[in-house]
C-alpha cells in the first residue's frame, strides 16, 4: 500500500512568463483555486496522507502561505527546495529521506485529472506492492505525447516518446506509482541530451524487469496539462463549467479530508476563517450545515 506521495512543483514555467517571474506556476489560479490544490487532491483521493511538495528554490514561503503543513487537512505536508530542475526522476533522489522504506506515488504539479470513479481507480493503484504503475489516457493525437502499448492484462509492452509512426493512442500522464526500489533505480539513470534524467528511462527500467503496468482513465474522463497560458484557460473553463453546472467543487481539499474522516466540522470552520469571505468559504459552509 502506498502511503506517501510527492508533488513535483518545480520547473521554471518559462512558457507562462512573465506571470511566472514573480509567482510559481502551481500557485496561479485554475478557476477558483490555486493549481497546487488539484494534484494534492488526487493524492488525497488515493488516501495518501504523507506528502512531499518539491518547489523551486526561493519560493517556499509562497507555498506555506496557502498550504502551511497539512494540519488543517489531517495530513502531513513537508517541503523540499530544488535548486535546479534535473528531470522528473530527480524527485526520488531529492525525496530519498522522505520516502525511506516506503513505496511512493509521484504526480506532476501541473497535471489535472477528472473522471467518474477516479477515487476508486486511485485507491486500487495505491495498493501496489511491487514494480511500477502509470496512469494512461486515450488521446486523439498520440504523436504529441509519450505513449504506451499494453496487453490484455494492462502490462506495458513498449513506450515511445512522441512516436512518428503509430504505436498506441494511450498517453502516459503525470501520475505514477512506484515501489521502494525507485530511489536506487533513479540514481542509476544517466542524463539525456537535455542534461536531465528522463522518466521514460526510469519506466523502461521497470519494463525490462516486466514490472510495469497501467491503469486507464475511462471514456469521459479528463487529463489536462497546464503547461501554457492557453492550457490554463482551457482547464479553468472546464472546471468552471463542471462546478457551475453541477454545484460541487473539483479539488476541494477540505471536502476530501472531511469525506476521508481526517478532519471534522471544527476544522472546516477554521479553514473558513483562514480563507475569509469568498465563494470557496461559502462552499465550505454548505458542507457543515
Amino acid at each position: 500500500m502506498i502511503k506517501k506521495g510527492i508533488i513535483l512543483a518545480g520547473g521554471k514555467g518559462t512558457r507562462m512568463s512573465p506571470l511566472t517571474k514573480a509567482v510559481n506556476k502551481q500557485l496561479l489560479p485554475i478557476y477558483d483555486k490555486p493549481l497546487i490544490f488539484y494534484p494534492l487532491s488526487i493524492l488525497m483521493l488515493a488516501k495518501i496522507k504523507d506528502v512531499l511538495i518539491i518547489v523551486n528554490e526561493g519560493q517556499l514561503d509562497q507555498y506555506k502561505k496557502i498550504i502551511p503543513n497539512g494540519d488543517n487537512l489531517g495530513i502531513k505536508i513537508t517541503y523540499k527546495e530544488q535548486p535546479t530542475p534535473k528531470g522528473l526522476p530527480d524527485a526520488f533522489i531529492l525525496g530519498e529521506d522522505f520516502i525511506g522504506k516506503s513505496n511512493v506515488a509521484l504526480i506532476l504539479g501541473d497535471n489535472f485529472f477528472y473522471a467518474q470513479n477516479l477515487s476508486t481507480n486511485l485507491i486500487n493503484s495505491s495498493k501496489l506492492t511491487k514494480g511500477a504503475k502509470v496512469l494512461l489516457h486515450k488521446v486523439a493525437k498520440p504523436e504529441l505525447f509519450g505513449v504506451a502499448k499494453i496487453n490484455n492484462q494492462n502490462k506495458i509492452l513498449s513506450i515511445k516518446e512522441k512516436p512518428k509512426k503509430f504505436l498506441s493512442d494511450l498517453a502516459i500522464t503525470g501520475l505514477y506509482f512506484f515501489d521502494n526500489k525507485v530511489v536506487s533505480y533513479a540514481k542509476k539513470l544517466k542524463p539525456s541530451k537535455r542534461n536531465e534524467v528522463e522518466i521514460v528511462d526510469l519506466l523502461n527500467f521497470y519494463k525490462s524487469k516486466r514490472q510495469l503496468s497501467a491503469d486507464i482513465i475511462g471514456r469521459g474522463g479528463a487529463w489536462l496539462d497546464t503547461g501554457s497560458i492557453e492550457d490554463f484557460y482551457k482547464t479553468s473553463s472546464f472546471v468552471s463549467a463542471i462546478e457551475n453546472r453541477q454545484g460541487f467543487k473539483i479539488a476541494c481539499i477540505e471536502e476530501i479530508a472531511l469525506s476521508n474522516n481526517w478532519i471534522n466540522k471544527k476544522d472546516i470552520k477554521k479553514s473558513i476563517l483562514f480563507y475569509g469571505n469568498c465563494d470557496y468559504s461559502l462552499y465550505l459552509k454548505k458542507l457543515i450545515k
